[in-house]
């Protein structure tokens, strides 16, 4: 019987280890994880961490290359020793190569991989950055700044800690390797409880810019957040930053980007002035990328280069007074009637920012168109005009030319909204305010005409943001500040 059974014991041996191998549960794909970001697509995603489409595909068992949307992770293969989450940052004032090492302890060679940095110098204002993060990783934010003749240690001392501590933290040669000036960080959190990471010097406790990367035609938010007794200025391209209080201890500078500035990059500088009479100043690049204007050449009847400039320098010369005080609270308001159910669009006959070409006397002249164009859209108020924010009439008739003709505007209206921001309206066949006249959103200030240089009734209006006309739709379809 004991033979039978060892028999037996051998017989289903042998059968089971002729049977196939049972399926095992696929292994999960490993790897750190990229958040697909707005206008991704799987072949720029794979271009960006070079690696191939068909393995970055089989990773995440993709079929499909356009089946992703913003949002979904994505297993990145071939970083090996990488974990985490590969986050998408868009680089903000003040963020250095420097900095962001040194504040996320991230190493520098890993950085420069994941990025393909050939500079540390490409830290641009508005470029998106690629950093891994760790759910039990500690970002860095207590930040000093060496002043002039302090040593290490002494600085040390102040921050609680030890010369060698920050030599290790900041990635130094030795204690006698910090510079006056330079951003270290130390161990501990920040003695201000709202200071944030940032590469700044200390007068600056946050910096933040709002609608990145800057574009042409459009309006730059700055909000800073000083140390106590701090005075702000700047210079943005080259116009000068006014700063404005908010109320909760942030400044903010409102700026016109020029429409027809080349698309690139340019300068950003901040500057404070402490109470001590000591001043703290940071400068850096700022992309300002194609704006939402169309770039075909509109080509116009003929018109006089030199009235055209001498109504536009008087223009600008009105709207170059910045008021300290803000009169509008949130969007802007249309500036026509607009019944139910009609869209602006289907009002709207000439958007900001197009290309002109003038011809006078054989010559062509290239401009732009500053404002948007309405026509009267529908009764019973068809050619009302309304205006866009509270504010103050500076300005309402028309503007004196050579040659006592038609100026191109004809009649118009401007009012003052405060902090260097302006709204003009012009071609009117009537103006219903007076100069020094205060009025509110909405109020009836005029009506649609066709004076000036025109070819039919419509309603032109301007914005002007701090000596810059800006595209005024930007205002109408979102808040500043």
């Amino acid at each position: 019987m004991y033979k039978r059974f060892g028999a037996l014991i051998l017989l289903i041996s042998i059968l089971y280890a002729a049977q196939p191998a049972f399926a095992q549960t696929p292994t999960p794909p490993s790897g750190p994880t990229y958040i697909i970001q707005p206008g991704d697509t799987l072949s720029s995603i794979a271009d960006h961490f070079n690696i191939s489409l068909n393995d970055l595909m089989a990773a995440n068992s993709i079929t499909d290359p356009n089946a992703i949307q913003a949002g979904q992770q994505l297993v990145i293969p071939g970083l090996e020793g990488v974990t985490g989450t590969l986050d998408t940052e868009v680089i903000n004032f003040g963020e250095s190569f420097n900095s962001l090492v040194r504040q996320t302890q991230i190493p520098a060679a890993l950085l420069e991989k994941l990025n393909h940095i050939i500079s540390p110098s490409e830290f641009y204002v508005g470029a998106n950055m690629i950093v891994p993060k760790q759910d039990n990783a500690t970002t860095l934010t207590n930040r000093a700044t060496p002043q002039a003749g302090e040593s290490l240690l002494e600085m040390a001392v102040k921050q609680n800690t030890d010369s060698w501590t920050l030599v290790s933290l900041n990635g130094l040669s030795g204690t006698w390797d910090a510079l006056p000036g330079d951003v270290l960080y130390a161990p501990g959190s920040t003695s201000v409880s709202d200071q944030t990471v940032s590469g700044l010097p200390s007068a600056f406790l946050d910096v933040k810019m709002l609608h990145l990367p800057f574009k042409q035609g459009g309006t730059a938010e700055v909000i800073v957040k000083p140390a106590t007794g701090v005075t702000l200025s700047g210079i943005l391209v080259n116009q000068p930053l006014h700063f404005f209080p908010l109320g909760d201890g942030n400044m903010v500078a409102l700026q016109g980007v020029y429409v027809q500035l080349d698309a690139g990059v340019y300068p950003l500088e901040l500057d404070a002035a402490l109470p001590d009479g000591t001043k703290q100043s940071f400068e850096q690049m700022v992309i300002v990328g194609t704006g939402d204007q169309p770039t075909a050449i509109e080509p116009v009847p003929s018109d006089d280069p030199n009235i055209m400039a001498s109504e536009d320098k008087q223009v600008a010369s009105i709207t170059s007074m910045v008021t300290p005080i803000k009169f509008w609270q949130g969007k802007f308001s249309i500036p026509i009637y607009l019944p139910a159910g009609v869209q602006l669009r289907d009002c709207e006959t000439a958007p900001f920012g197009i290309p002109r070409s003038y011809t006078f006397n054989g010559s062509t002249y290239h401009y732009f168109h500053s404002g948007v164009d309405f026509s009267a859209c529908e009764a019973p108020h068809a050619l009302d005009i309304y205006a866009a924010a509270p504010g103050k009439v500076v300005f309402a008739g028309m503007i004196p030319v050579p040659g006592n003709v038609m100026p191109p505007r004809g009649n118009l209206t401007i009012i003052d909204d405060g902090w260097g921001i302006y709204t003009l309206y012009a071609h009117q066949s009537e103006i219903g305010v007076t100069v020094g006249q205060q009025v509110q959103a909405g109020q009836l200030i005029g009506q649609i005409g066709a004076t000036g240089h025109v070819t039919g009734p419509h309603l032109h209006f301007e914005m002007w943001v701090n000596g810059v006309l800006v595209n005024p739709l930007d205002w109408l379809n979102s808040t500043f500040p």
